[in-house]
This record gives C-alpha cells, sequence and structure tokens, in this order.
C-alpha cells in the first residue's frame, strides 16, 4: 500500500494579539485548514434542500438485514492479533478470535473459549477448561497448547508485539520479553488437551479482563509456521472466533462471514459482516444516510450539532475509556531536561475552548491521563486543574521565561499527527493558543495512520506528536503502564526509575486500598515531569441504524458482532441532494 505524503501546515500569526481574541483566531485558522491535497475542508452542515426539514427525508432499505456494515476508520494495519496496534484492527479481530474470556454487550467479563475457570486462594494460579465443542475454522480441535502457543508469540521479542508489556503479571513474561528467559520458561502450561493453567508474579485484579485483549488470543501454530507473516490473508488465517475472513480488498472493504466451526454459530444472527476503511468521516456519514452502512467508526466534528436535531435517532454518544493527549519527545530537543518548558506548553491551553468551540461533542477537559470513573482509583487532581484560566495562562507565562525563551529568543516546534479533520482542528487550535501567548511558532505536520506510528516510535524525527490512549481493561493500571521505560507504546522516551519503582509495587501489592495509592502516586509523578499534556477525555460518538439491536454503550467501547442483530430489514435516511466534500483525511484510530 503507498501511504499518501504529508503535508505541513505551518502556522504563522504576525502579531500578538490580546488572548480575549484568540477564538476569532483560532475560527480563522480551521477555516483556512487544508489537507494533503490543499482540498478546503467543510465547516458548513451538510449542503441539501431539505437539511433542516427531517420530515423531508426519505429512506432506502437495507439489501440484506443479515448483513451488518461497519464503518472501521483507517485501514487495519494487519489481522494479527499478537501484532495488531490500533482499534480500527482489534475491532475486526474480536469478530475473528476469542480469548479465554470474553465480554457481554454491557462490557462485563463473560466465559469466551474457556466455559469455566478456577483461581487459586493466594489469587496467583488460574486453571481454565476449554469448551468440549471449541474448534479453529479449519476443523482442528482448539487445544490448551494454542493458547500457550499464543502466550509465548506475544511475548517472543523475536514477535515485537507493542502489546507484549501487558501480560507482565504473568510469572516471568517480563523477563521473557526483556530476552532473559525463553518464553518457554513463562508460567502458562497446558494440563492437557482442554486445561490452561496460568501463574501470576503476583495477585492481579484485572487479569480475567485481560484475557480478552488481543495478545492473549490463541494461535495456530501450523498455519503460521508455514505461511509466515503471510498467514492473515484471507484464505490462509484460521481462526477461533465468530466469524472467518472472507475478503480483504485493500482500501475497500474486509468481508468476514460466519464462522461455522464456532461453538455458538447457531446462535448468531448475523451472518457476514462488511468493514469498511473510510479515511473521510463525511463521506462515512454520507454512506449511512444512503443506507451502505448500518454503522459508523465516528462522526464529523463539523456536522455535530446539525445531527443532533435531524439524526438524533441514529447518533449515538457514551463515555469512553480513553484519553487525547499530546505527546512531548524528552528524546530530542527542546524538551530534554527543560520540564518548565513542557509545564509551561501545557498550561498555555485552554482546554473549555477546545472542547466546547473545536471538537464540540461533549468531550471531558482533563489535565489527567486516567480519565474519570475508573473503579477505584481517586485520580491525581493538579493544583493548577482548579485555577482559573487566566491563572494558568500568567503562569504558563513565567515558567516559559524560566525556559529561557521570551520574545527574542522564540520557540520553533513541529507537531506531529496522523490524518484526520478533527485531529487538524485541534492542532490548529492549540498551535494557535501557543502562538497567542507565547509566541511559539509550530509546524503542523499530517501523515497518514501508519507512517504517523512509523515516526512516533522514531524519536529523532518527533518533538510533539498527537497521542491517545484506550484503555485496555477497566484498571488505571492500564493507562500508568505504558510509560514504563521499557514499554513498548512510550514514545515519549520518558524513563523515570521513581515512576517504574511505582509499578513495580503496584504490580506486587494485594491491598486494594494501597494500590489505589500507589497508583494515584504514579500518576501525580508523571503529570509533574510532564511527558504528556492531556486535553480531554474521550466520548464516543457514531451513527447507528436504529434497526440493530443486541448491543449496548459500553466504556470500553467493545462491540462484537455476533451479539448484534436486526429486528426486520430496516432503513435509514435518503442521501442529500448534495453535499459539502471532507478534505482527504482519516480519523483518530487511537491505540489501545
Amino acid at each position: 500500500m503507498t501511504s499518501r505524503s504529508c503535508c505541513c501546515n505551518v502556522v504563522r500569526v504576525s502579531r500578538i494579539l490580546h488572548w480575549p481574541l484568540i477564538w476569532p483566531l483560532i475560527w480563522l485558522l480551521l477555516l483556512s485548514a487544508c489537507d494533503g491535497n490543499q482540498t478546503p475542508q467543510s465547516e458548513l452542515p451538510i449542503a441539501t434542500e431539505n437539511a433542516d426539514n427531517p420530515a423531508a427525508v426519505q429512506t432506502a432499505p437495507l439489501a440484506d438485514f443479515h448483513i451488518l456494515r461497519r464503518g472501521n476508520g483507517t485501514e487495519p494495519e494487519t489481522l494479527d492479533p499478537h501484532l495488531s496496534v490500533g482499534v480500527p484492527a482489534a475491532n475486526i479481530i474480536r469478530d475473528l478470535f476469542e480469548g479465554l474470556t470474553s465480554e457481554s454487550p454491557a462490557g462485563d467479563i463473560v466465559p469466551g473459549a474457556a466455559s469455566r475457570w478456577n483461581i487459586s486462594r493466594d489469587g496467583k494460579t488460574y486453571t481454565f477448561y476449554l469448551r468440549e465443542n471449541a474448534q479453529w475454522s479449519n476443523g482442528d480441535p482448539l487445544r490448551a497448547a494454542d493458547f500457550v502457543y499464543g502466550l509465548q508469540r506475544s511475548l517472543d521479542p523475536a514477535t515485537g508485539s507493542q502489546y507484549g508489556q501487558i501480560l507482565s503479571p504473568i510469572k516471568n513474561a517480563s523477563a521473557a520479553l526483556a530476552g532473559q528467559l525463553p518464553v518457554t520458561e513463562i508460567g502458562v502450561r497446558a494440563l492437557n488437551e482442554r486445561s490452561v493453567q496460568i501463574e501470576l508474579e503476583n495477585p492481579t485484579p484485572y487479569f480475567l479482563t485481560l484475557l480478552s485483549h488481543p495478545a492473549t488470543f490463541p494461535a495456530h501454530r501450523e498455519s503460521i509456521e508455514r505461511w509466515g507473516s503471510e498467514h492473515v490473508r484471507s484464505g490462509r488465517l484460521v481462526c477461533n472466533g465468530a466469524y472467518v475472513l472472507d475478503e480483504w480488498v485493500a482500501q475497500a472493504h474486509i468481508k468476514l462471514i460466519r464462522n461455522p466451526r464456532y461453538w455458538d454459530a447457531t446462535n448468531l444472527h448475523i451472518t457476514q459482516v462488511n468493514y469498511y476503511p473510510i479515511s473521510v468521516s463525511n463521506a462515512e456519514l454520507n454512506r449511512f444516510r444512503t443506507g451502505e452502512l448500518d454503522w459508523t467508526y465516528e462522526v464529523p466534528n463539523s456536522q455535530f450539532d446539525w445531527l443532533q436535531q435531524n439524526m438524533s435517532e441514529a447518533l449515538v454518544i457514551s463515555p469512553w475509556m480513553g484519553t487525547y493527549y499530546l505527546g512531548l519527545n524528552l528524546k530530542r530537543e527542546p524538551f530534554i531536561g527543560n520540564r518548565a518548558l513542557r509545564q509551561a506548553l501545557n498550561l498555555a491551553i485552554d482546554r473549555d475552548i477546545l472542547t466546547t468551540k473545536v471538537t464540540r461533542s461533549g468531550e471531558i477537559p482533563s489535565f489527567n491521563l486516567v480519565p474519570p470513573g475508573v473503579p477505584d482509583y481517586l485520580r491525581a487532581e493538579q493544583d493548577y486543574a482548579s485555577w482559573s484560566q487566566p491563572q494558568r495562562e500568567q503562569e504558563a507565562q513565567r515558567l516559559y521565561r524560566q525556559a529561557g525563551y521570551d520574545k527574542a529568543r522564540t520557540l520553533e516546534l513541529e507537531l506531529r499527527y496522523n490524518d484526520s479533520a478533527n485531529n487538524n482542528r485541534i492542532a490548529l487550535a492549540v498551535a494557535a493558543m501557543w502562538k497567542q501567548l507565547l509566541g511559539v511558532r509550530t509546524t503542523l505536520i499530517n501523515e497518514e495512520w501508519k507512517v504517523f506510528l512509523q515516526n512516533r516510535r522514531q524519536q529523532r524525527v518527533t518533538e510533539v506528536f498527537r497521542g491517545g490512549w484506550i484503555g485496555d481493561f477497566g484498571d488505571a493500571y492500564t493507562f500508568l503502564d505504558i510509560f514504563q521505560g521499557n514499554h513498548g507504546q512510550n514514545d515519549t522516551g520518558f524513563d523515570n526509575p521513581s515512576y517504574n519503582l511505582l509499578l513495580q509495587q503496584i504490580a506486587a501489592e494485594r491491598l486494594a486500598s494501597r494500590r489505589a495509592r500507589l497508583m494515584r502516586e504514579a500518576e501525580r509523578l508523571l503529570l509533574s515531569e510532564q511527558p504528556i499534556i492531556p486535553l480531554y477525555t474521550y466520548v464516543t460518538k457514531r451513527l447507528v441504524n436504529p434497526a440493530l439491536k443486541g448491543w449496548q454503550n459500553n466504556v470500553m467501547d467493545h462491540h462484537y458482532s455476533k451479539h448484534m442483530y436486526f429486528e426486520e430489514p430496516s432503513s435509514v435516511p435518503a442521501p442529500p441532494a448534495a453535499t459539502q466534500s471532507e478534505s482527504a483525511t482519516e480519523p483518530d484510530s487511537e491505540t489501545g
């Protein structure tokens, strides 16, 4: 696949404006934003003669109510559960594979490939019993050894899994991931064909939740050894989930069909799932309105007010366990050893303006990494979170001078983000705020998703980057863990011995109250060092065919196609007479 060349949008404001005028400045920049092909972005509601008259909207029937059509953001980088990174890939992989545990529509942990399990008194040994009728899609029996192999593969340094670190609760997992022990020494073994036993280093309250993550899924050794990296192609991918891969047309669609060998295949109402990597959110909206989609990955923020007024029956908004932030590269100037500068940039951003004037979709302004509502956790609120914005701005200016910058010595930065109209608006607004208050000159670089990820990881080319983390399980540790010095997702280069030690103590702590205090202390330390600038807590916002049933909002935003069904052949609003075009951009494409 050939990636688009990126375009650098250089933000240059010729004079310093008074801060009360910052919103007109941001609005002007948003209107003048352009994509990689210099196509003007739409900031207006959908252009149609009857856009303000919902009663005038016609209906278009679906072709087959056993087929589910899901918009899915970007093209997945892979369908290998042990190598995938982004949310779009994980959505598909949860349909193709199944772990020892699974999730209900409400997000609760339920039996998956294992019908039951036992936990030892000390909380450190789990024994899982596989379903008697569990099979691979090619007819091979699903064995305990397949789960052992899958976990070993995730932890093998040769695999290069970005998520191997989340398996650190397993005995000897960290040593294996570091190459200090062979993966055969991790605490996972097959007691017999149908029983898997996992030993942990310490009791881990979220371990059952963790086992529904793709990094823990089983692997079919024979097909991997035969086909290597090409084992994920259609006709070769052997899986154990509710669906199998039938067709993958790059940048067009990924088609899954019902797996007749799945243990619960007779209860599947949806027999085919089509995933569409639609990179333009307005195009996705239009395809939903023409009846080509039942489910959108997101909605364009610029259309949100219009959608609330005209398509409220289909618009679904729900809290999401995720945080949008900016990452700062601590391995590169100007941030090496300059905490004052990092803190100045943090305080100069007006989150209320970002969420009420730029994103405009119910996002929650935040100075924290861990979002609100995480069970058994009280967030480490920062003192400046309770200040007024003018107080924060005054302190930002003081810290900026302390960091060695002023009008005579102007800071110049690059802010890198993956293609998305929403990301572009946020980057423009942040750059305008930095320019207005501090005089910072910011070059904006938007890139295709895979290129963006690659450049983030190559810390020599990145200064500031757009980041987003969606919790892998319902525990604060899923956010704190990614900033360990050796974590595969830590693109900031943050490596603090005190922070790393706190995470080790958290992993070993059995007392829930003390564990929560340690996590709070770790978050406070992380935020004081400022390797990241949290901006807001996510909400999910998408359009869902009102006739689609069997799913529920949940904070993890995990929605398995196997739970869904249509009550009857459904209809969705017909297309408008004409639409404004939006720039060719990709959606947020979170990791996590």
